[in-house]
């Protein structure tokens, strides 16, 4: 079964809006698991404008699910932080310091050798690691070589083009896939997945370890409300 491991980073960004602590993004963890989520997945950046690094902290005192923390692992901060939490995932994504959010995978091609080392270091701790890719197998195929243990697709492409022709949209996914799959990766996906394009993309890769959702999700919260929200993203991946 695929799991739905829920990014609440949308909760500390209305949080951070007004200050004080509402909603309580501790709370919204708890909630997550609580709701069904499968795990809890949290992206911290350097300059904290919506997860904490205090958050995760706190967070990690109630996991009882699985725990993703994901972010730049250039960032020595956040290095640390990863190898304190001791998180069962950390998932590296190539973020610049100004990025709103992430927009691109890895080239593991080029940065093969610090990829390695880094990934090292945390597989040296227990911790499964997960590198951001884009759809391309010439970057599945580097991803396989620094001794990840899985890579989670940047779905963006996808979720635009799905409107216009699924096929197509899911076409160079289903490719990537095939390829971890052969080179015996783990495979997780996330970014703009959400309620209309879902469960397409897990019937035609059906052998998904975990999906990662956050800004879709906690958008039809406000409508639909979080239990449910939870619930309906989990029933898309049966």
């Amino acid at each position: 079964m695929t799991k739905l491991s829920v990014n609440i980073n949308k909760f500390a960004t209305i949080r951070n809006s007004r200050g004080g602590n509402n909603p309580d993004v501790v709370k919204a963890a708890i909630d997550a698991q609580r709701f069904g989520a499968d795990g809890v997945t949290v992206h911290p950046r350097p300059d904290e404008r919506h997860i904490r690094y205090n958050d995760v902290r706190e967070i990690k005192k109630i996991i009882i699910t699985e725990f993703n923390i994901e972010g730049n692992c250039t960032e020595q901060k956040f290095v640390d932080l990863v190898l304190e939490i001791q998180p069962h995932q950390v998932t590296l994504v190539p973020d610049a310091l100004d990025q709103i959010t992430s927009n691109h995978g890895w080239n593991t091609i080029e940065h093969k050798a610090y990829l390695t080392e880094i990934i090292r270091v945390f597989k040296n701790a227990n911790i499964r690691v997960s590198i951001f890719v884009d759809p391309v197998i010439e970057m599945i195929e580097g991803a396989a070589q620094t001794g990840t243990d899985r890579i989670e697709l940047y779905t963006e492409g996808y979720a635009k083009e799905f409107l216009l022709n699924r096929e197509n949209a899911v076409a160079p996914y289903i490719a990537a896939a095939n390829k971890a799959k052969e080179l015996g990766l783990g495979l997780n996906a996330g970014h703009d997945l959400d309620l209309q394009n879902l469960k397409y993309f897990k019937q035609n890769i059906p052998w998904l370890d975990e999906v990662s959702i956050g800004h879709a999700l906690v958008c039809d919260a406000l409508y639909l409300g979080y239990e449910n929200a939870v619930q309906m993203y989990k029933r898309q991946l049966m």
